[in-house]
């Protein structure tokens, strides 16, 4: 598999809205290179004769019963909000993505 190049990095931090200066992208072309490079040994992995997984077992239980249980009082959180908007029942958060 050929390795990762500027160009590649470039492009992807192009469609991901990244900007990078030439450290980051030569840092990132070698890293992104040595995963597949990784990824591409496990797979040439002999796993014949092994049952597929379809989820690890766990000793302990993670999941629980849906119950209800109260909860905040609407009035007193949207009192506290910063931005609340009472009579819709909501408040504005910052903006985190794009």
């Amino acid at each position: 598999m050929a390795p990762f190049t500027r160009d590649d990095v470039a492009a992807i931090a192009a469609l991901a809205h990244l900007a990078l200066d030439d450290a980051e992208i030569d840092l990132f072309a070698r890293q992104l290179g040595e995963i597949l490079s990784y990824a591409n040994q496990v797979q040439q992995v002999d796993t014949t004769g092994v049952p597929p997984t379809e989820r690890v077992p766990t000793d302990h239980v993670t999941d629980r019963d849906d119950r209800l249980q109260p909860s905040l009082d609407r009035d007193t959180v949207l009192a506290a909000a910063p931005d609340a908007n009472v009579d819709r029942g909501f408040f504005r958060v910052p903006r985190v993505i794009g």
